[in-house]
C-alpha cells in the first residue's frame, strides 16, 4: 500500500505523526488524475494558436490592471530580487490568470494517485513527500493545499520542490504562502528567476523578421546582436537590431518562415521554470505588452 510506504519514509524524513495520520485519514484515490495524466493533447497547436489563446487583449488589458495595482509592492520586490515586475505579472497571468485558476485538487491526494499509477513513480513520490514537509511546516493544511492535477500549487504553481527551494515568506508572517498572499506570490517567483539566472539589465528577447537571413540555424548558439544584424535579421518591424552587447540564440517555431526569435539568456531562466519554448515567448509577450509607466 502506497500510503504505508510513503507515510514511512516520511517518518524517517522527521515529518511528524500528526501530519502524517492526516495524510493517511485525507488521501484518496483519484481517477480524474489518471485520466488527465493519460489524455496529454493529441493534436498540438501552432505557436500563433497558442499565443492567441494565452495572450489575449483582455489578459493584456488585466495584466496591466493587476501591475498598476500591486505597483508598490511589485517595485519594493523587484528592486531586492532584480526581476523587472512586469516578468512577475506576465508570468502569474500565464499560470493562473492572476491567481484565479490555481486547481481544486488536493495536492497530496493527486501525488499519491500519480505516485500508485507509477508512470513516474521516482519524481511523484519526491514532491509528494516534499508536499508533506510543506505541510509539516506549518505552511499550509492539507485540506487548504491545493493545486493542479499534477501538483503544481499556488498562483505560481510551483511543484512542490520548487516551493521548498525558491517559496518566500516576503509578508513575515511565519509561513511561505503562495496561495492568497500576493506578497509570497511575487517575492517567490522572483527569488526562482534570479536564482536560476536572471538579469534585469537585458529583457527575455525578442519577435525578428528573418527574410533576408543567410546563416546557419542552430538553435542552441549564442551570438551577439551585431552578428544576428550582419546576417540580415532585423526587429520585427524591420528596423535595425539595437547596437547592444548582447547575446542570443535564434528559434525559428515549426511553420514559421519570415519571423523568428532572438532569445535572450533570461529566455532559459524563464525555460527553467517551464521547458516550453511556447510558454516562454508568450510570457515575453505578455510582459512586453505591460506599461511600467514610472
Amino acid at each position: 500500500e502506497i500510503v504505508l510506504q510513503v507515510s514511512k519514509e516520511a517518518e524517517q524524513k522527521g515529518i511528524t505523526s500528526k501530519v502524517i495520520n492526516e495524510f493517511k485519514n485525507k488521501t484518496k484515490f483519484i481517477k480524474r488524475v489518471i485520466e488527465l495524466d493519460k489524455s496529454q493533447p493529441e493534436f498540438k497547436l501552432t505557436l500563433d494558436q497558442y499565443l492567441k489563446r494565452v495572450v489575449t487583449p483582455n489578459r493584456i488589458k488585466k495584466a496591466n490592471q493587476k501591475y498598476n495595482e500591486n505597483k508598490k509592492l511589485l517595485t519594493q520586490i523587484s528592486k531586492h530580487y532584480g526581476v523587472q515586475s512586469r516578468f512577475l505579472v506576465a508570468l502569474w497571468g500565464i499560470e493562473t490568470d492572476f491567481g484565479r485558476l490555481t486547481g481544486g485538487f488536493s495536492v497530496i491526494s493527486a501525488l499519491t494517485t500519480l505516485v500508485y499509477d507509477g508512470r513516474r513513480y521516482d519524481y511523484f513520490k519526491k514532491e509528494l513527500i516534499n508536499a508533506l514537509k510543506i505541510v509539516n511546516g506549518g505552511h499550509i493544511t492539507i485540506n487548504k493545499m491545493t493545486g493542479s492535477w499534477a501538483g503544481a500549487m499556488g498562483q505560481c504553481q510551483f511543484m512542490p520542490s520548487s516551493f521548498i527551494n525558491y517559496a518566500t515568506d516576503w509578508d513575515k508572517d511565519g509561513s511561505k504562502n503562495i496561495w492568497t498572499s500576493k506578497p509570497d506570490v511575487f517575492a517567490s517567483a522572483a527569488n526562482y528567476l534570479k536564482r536560476v539566472g536572471w538579469s534585469n539589465q537585458i529583457t527575455w528577447g525578442r519577435k525578428v523578421f528573418i527574410g533576408n537571413y543567410n546563416g546557419k540555424t542552430d538553435e542552441k548558439k549564442y551570438n551577439l546582436l551585431s552578428y544576428w544584424a550582419s546576417k540580415g535579421i532585423l526587429k520585427a518591424n524591420k528596423d535595425k537590431l539595437p547596437n547592444v552587447k548582447v547575446k542570443a540564440r535564434l528559434i525559428i517555431p515549426d511553420g514559421y518562415k519570415n519571423y523568428g526569435y532572438l532569445a535572450y539568456k533570461n529566455f532559459d531562466s524563464l525555460l527553467n521554470w517551464n521547458r516550453s519554448n511556447y510558454f516562454a515567448i508568450a510570457v515575453g509577450t505578455l510582459a512586453d505588452s505591460i506599461k511600467e509607466n514610472n
